[in-house]
């Protein structure tokens, strides 16, 4: 059995997804409709923080957070704000600014090179405390 390897649907993803720099996330973040989401997993939270302000929702449940019909929704998370994703470096929030198209949602990006970039540009970091 042959299968497609995550580089080709990393590739995929990301003809069809918005990739912004992250100069451009920290202008559209001035913006009070726009919401810059941390999707990587806790535990790399607690190693390396997250960008502050940003909301913590892990890959994972990024879906299921999101659909208001689905058990796990959080109401707080508005679906016409537009959704800044990133990860560590910029594969997964591909994946998952993808998965989010899919569901409809057209107000969605992904930061190019991921947490790393967005310290490179000079976001503030917060850590994360395991608790």
């Amino acid at each position: 059995m042959k299968i497609k390897t995550i580089k080709s649907l990393v590739d995929e993803a990301m003809q069809i997804v918005t990739t912004i720099e992250p100069k451009e996330a920290k202008t559209l973040l001035e913006l009070d409709n726009h919401l810059l989401i941390d999707i990587r997993d806790i535990r790399e939270l607690w190693k390396s923080g997250t960008v502050k302000g940003a909301r913590h929702i892990p890959r994972g449940m990024l879906e299921f957070w999101l659909d208001p019909e689905s058990p796990y929704f959080k109401s707080d998370l508005k679906v016409e704000m537009v959704k800044i994703l990133y990860c560590a470096s910029n594969w997964r929030s591909a994946l998952a600014s993808k998965a989010l198209m899919e569901m409809g949602f057209t107000n969605v990006m992904h930061v190019n090179g991921g947490f790393q970039s967005l310290i490179d540009t000079g976001f503030s970091i917060q850590k994360v405390e395991q608790k």
